[in-house]
Formats: structure tokens, C-alpha cells, sequence
């Protein structure tokens, strides 16, 4: 460490909604806090994913920050599910309001952080060069910000364009007059196909598994429906807090109907005129679908028939059916126009299935199935999600143990906030907490407030060093895949992200905790007022 050191009380790495509240909350408590992050300005992952259709699935008035009054009363969201443009534009106003910029270093990489355990302060090294020394680090490095791009033979010989929705150029891309072809039909698959048919002379669309997704509803927000929202936000923030996922719902298109029925319950008219009354819609009808694996199949067939309804093409409505794993043991997908764009002349669905990608030539990508030509080549293949930006940094605590081999069987934490051996080192959503789950910043929030009164706890009772007892960690981690079991989250057959599934190599062990937001922050706030149970404060 070089004597040009900038000394710190915090270092926050990251300047996503995670990052931007905590420099606002712990600058507010008179800290020296410096907000480290890779690109050129603020939003995470609302400043890197720009694809086409890139949209939130949380009603646009629950996904913003509660903790100023004034700034709900200001912002006028324009749809009742913003898309990519208006939430980075809101994340923008943000940062100008409470003038968040100028303690935050843009176009800076964290390398290593390692902890010195004689000065109690952790070392923080920056690709470029730079140095700062802090009493506490903070991760808000978000839960998907590291882009997976499968390794496929041949992907450094494509002639042509090649782009990964996770990193979108900023400019926005012209696919007029092109044969494009997408790998994925995930979360950002199904929202940026139906907008890049619309452009392309040509789609095809390379589908590793189906999936089940909803349509959104989404439409504008009327005057009167945000006038609404206003007049009763501290009621809308209250039950979100107490909810299982951080939101209501109470602007939510027709996708989100609450569940008060059992399917098992119903007869085959009864669930007939479900599916012609609500469409897709009418699965959200059923309490059943999430515990109980038979209920859960029944779900799935409709959904299946719902897609046959929808899909013109048999053969295609096939493809797009998902069998072999159960509804919700994935993220849910929220849709705008997903099935229709398959009964386009100029989209064609590849079932990787029915013969897998054998290899990427200069003019396309050749499968069993045979050779697809193509001009451009998107990858929208997902994330290394929950740890994978975190341990692409070098980061030692006591002892110079390495993040990396702590977790090297799947990462364990305590309340998903702190890890053994790591004093000072904070997580906002890490694995272990409810996180991807959830309403982000109704997390993000709840998380940065528990951490700035942690930090305000130990300055006032002149503590320096906090971290997670082994047996307290121990004990959390057994109680995240215990509430895991039995949901369809867990199932044997789901391969999902959640697992670490979508990675090669990567330890499968399910990193959210499934408890809920209500749950969970009963449970933090009985730790705290209990002395802070289960960590080492010295």
C-alpha cells in the first residue's frame, strides 16, 4: 500500500440504487465514504442493460427509493412497469438531487481488497492503479452484474456483430436489414425478442429450455392511479415491508392477481373458464402451485394449453412448452408480446433440445439440426448471478484467507450480511437474504439501513471490528436451505440460476433465502436490538 492511500471510513464498490443509498446514509452520518465503480456513471444495472425491451417487473412505484418523502412526492413515473430509458433517468435525478456524484469515482475497477488485521482497515487496490485505505467495505456490487457467456467452439470466429445484452452499447444498435440470431430465452431473451422481430429482415432464436412466462399487462400510469400511489405511499411502504416480496402489486397489470384458490380444489370446467376468463393470469389464481408438486404439474399442463391457444404453429407451440421442471422454480417471466412473436413469418424458434449448438462458423452457428446463417449474434445467456462479480474480485480477510476458497463449496454468510473471517466487510443483498427474490430496493434499503446502524452502534460504544461468529454462520446457512425445501425453488429437476445451475463448474446450493422480506427483517432487527447475537464486535 503507497502512501498516495486516500483513508477512508467506508469504501462502497458499486453505484447502483445499492451503492447511491449508501453513500447517501452513511455520508449523513458524517463518514468519509468513496463510491468505487467500473463504468461511467451511475444506474448499475440499469446504466449497463440497455437491450432492447429492458424493462422492470416490479410496478414502477414500488421500485423506487422510500427513504425521502420529497423525492416520491417529485418523481412522476410515466408506466406502471418502467422500461430501462426512465429508471436510469430516475437513477440519475437521484444522484443529482443529494449530490451523491461527487464522492463517487467512475471508470474504476475494484482489483483486491485484503484486510490488515494490525490496523484494522481493509487495503483496496483499483485496476488502474489506485489505492485507499477504509475502515469498512461495503459490496454493492448487485446480484446480476457479472455477464455469462457460455463457452461454445468457435464464438471468436463469427464474421459479424457480437453483443451480450448484459453489456449493451450505449448508442443502441440498428438491426434493420439483418439476419440476427439470439442464444436464450431467459429473463432478457423474452423481452428483447419481440423488439428485435420488429427491426430484423430475419430472427432466430436459439431456446436452451422454455419458459414459463406471463404477460406484463403493462400500459401507461394514468394521472389519477400515481396521484393515488402518492397519497397513500406511506401505507404502500408499510405493507411492502411486512410483505414475502418486498411489493403489493397495487398498480400491477393483470399478470399479478392475488392467489386465494386451490387448484387441486377445482374441477376441469372450473379451471376451463379460468384460463378463458384470465388468460395466463389465471395461474396466479392458486395457492397450491409453489408446495405441492401434483398441483404444480396440473399448472403446468395449463399453461402448456394456454400456449397452444396463443402459438398458431403446433410444432412451435410445442417447442415452447416447458416439461420436465415445475412453475416458479425459476425467476418469473413477465412478458409484452413473447408468444405472438413466434407466429411472425420472420422468426424462427430453434429447439436446442431437439439437437444442441455443435459449434459457431464465420456465417452462423451450426447445430445438429443444421446450419443457421446470421449477420449478428446476440448472447442473452444471463449472469454468473449472486457471487459472480463478487469474487472477481481479490478479496482476503484474516490470515490473508481468500474469499474465493471460503466459498469454493457455495457461499456462506450470516443474514447474508457479513462472512467469517472477514471483519468489516458488508454485503447489500448477498447471498443468503431475500434479494433476488424481492422488490430490489426495498432490500437494498432495508439492508444499508441495518449496516449504517451497525456501524453508528460501534462508533458509539468506540468498537472497531465486527464479523459473523462461525457457529451464528453456520446456523443461518442450514436455515436458508431448510425454508428452501419443499418450494419448487429446490425441486430436483429445476436447474436454475438460484443454483448456480446456469455455470459450469459452479457449486450448486441455493443462495436466496426464501423466507421472505417480513420475515427476514424481523430476524435482523432481533439481532441487533439482542446485542447484535451472532456477531463479534471488539
Amino acid at each position: 500500500m503507497t502512501a498516495a492511500a486516500v483513508q477512508l471510513d467506508a469504501v462502497v464498490v458499486g453505484a447502483g440504487f445499492g451503492g447511491m443509498y449508501a453513500l447517501h446514509k452513511l455520508r449523513e452520518q458524517g463518514l468519509r465514504v468513496r463510491v468505487l465503480e467500473a463504468g461511467a456513471d451511475v444506474g448499475g444495472t440499469w446504466y449497463w442493460n440497455r437491450y432492447p425491451g429492458a424493462r422492470c417487473d416490479v410496478p414502477s412505484v414500488e421500485y423506487s427509493y422510500s427513504f425521502s418523502k420529497e423525492l416520491q412526492e417529485e418523481w412522476d413515473w410515466t408506466e406502471i412497469m418502467a422500461a430501462q430509458p426512465e429508471i436510469l433517468r430516475y437513477a440519475n435525478h437521484v444522484a443529482d438531487r443529494f449530490g451523491l456524484r461527487k464522492d463517487i469515482v467512475f471508470d474504476t475497477r475494484v482489483s483486491a481488497a485484503h484486510y490488515d488485521d494490525a490496523s484494522g482497515r481493509w487495503q483496496i487496490e483499483t485496476e488502474a492503479g489506485g489505492s485507499f485505505v477504509s475502515r469498512f467495505l461495503l459490496l454493492a456490487t448487485g446480484c446480476l452484474s457479472e455477464p455469462n457467456t457460455p463457452p461454445i467452439e468457435g464464438a471468436d470466429q463469427f464474421a459479424g456483430p457480437v453483443y451480450h445484452t448484459g453489456r449493451w452499447p450505449h448508442e443502441g444498435v440498428d438491426f434493420s436489414g439483418l439476419r440476427v440470431g439470439i442464444i436464450g430465452t431467459g429473463s432478457s431473451g423474452v423481452q428483447a425478442i419481440p423488439v428485435i422481430a420488429e427491426a430484423a429482415e430475419h430472427l432466430t432464436v436459439f431456446q436452451r429450455t422454455p419458459n414459463y412466462t406471463l404477460p406484463a399487462g403493462n400500459r401507461p400510469l394514468s394521472r389519477d392511479q400515481l396521484q393515488r400511489a402518492k397519497a397513500r405511499y406511506e401505507t404502500i411502504r408499510r405493507a411492502e415491508r411486512r410483505s414475502q416480496g418486498g411489493f403489493i402489486f397495487g398498480f400491477g397489470g393483470n399478470a399479478f392477481i392475488a392467489p386465494t384458490e386451490r387448484l387441486l380444489e377445482t374441477t376441469e370446467e372450473q379451471r376451463e373458464a379460468a384460463m378463458d376468463a384470465d388468460g395466463f393470469a389465471s395461474l396466479r389464481r392458486y395457492l397450491d402451485i409453489a408446495l405441492d408438486p401434483e398441483a404444480n404439474e396440473l399448472a403446468c399442463e395449463m399453461y402448456r394449453e394456454l400456449v397452444r391457444r396463443q402459438v398458431r404453429d403446433p410444432d412451435t407451440a410445442e417447442k415452447l412448452s416447458p416439461r420436465g421442471y415445475p412453475i416458479g422454480c425459476k425467476r418469473p417471466v413477465i412478458d409484452t408480446g413473447y408468444l405472438d412473436t413466434f407466429n411472425r413469418d420472420n422468426v424462427t424458434l430453434v429447439d436446442l433440445r431437439r439437437g444442441g449448438i455443435e459449434r459457431i462458423v464465420p456465417t452462423g452457428i451450426e447445430t445438429s439440426q443444421g446450419t443457421f446463417e446470421i449477420d449478428a449474434l446476440v448472447y442473452a445467456t444471463g449472469f454468473d448471478a449472486m457471487t459472480g462479480t463478487i469474487l472477481r474480485i481479490d478479496i482476503r480477510g484474516r490470515d490473508g484467507e481468500s474469499l474465493r476458497e471460503a466459498w469454493e463449496a457455495g457461499p456462506c454468510s450470516y443474514l447474508g450480511l457479513q462472512v467469517h473471517g472477514f471483519p468489516n466487510l458488508f454485503t447489500i443483498t448477498g447471498p443468503g437474504s431475500p434479494s433476488v427474490l424481492t422488490n430490489m430496493i426495498i432490500s437494498i434499503e432495508q439492508h444499508v439501513d441495518w449496516i449504517s446502524e451497525c456501524i453508528a452502534y460501534m462508533d458509539a460504544n468506540q468498537l472497531s471490528r465486527v464479523e459473523p461468529e462461525a457457529d451464528a454462520q453456520r446456523a443461518w446457512v442450514e436455515h436458508v436451505n431448510e425454508v428452501a425445501k419443499g418450494t419448487m425453488l429446490t425441486a430436483p429437476t429445476c436447474q436454475s440460476w438460484y443454483l448456480g445451475a446456469n455455470i459450469p463448474g459452479k457449486p450448486r446450493i441455493f443462495m436466496p433465502y426464501v423466507g421472505g422480506v417480513g420475515q427476514y427483517r424481523e430476524i435482523c432487527d432481533d439481532v441487533s436490538s439482542d446485542g447484535y447475537r451472532g456477531f463479534r464486535l471488539r
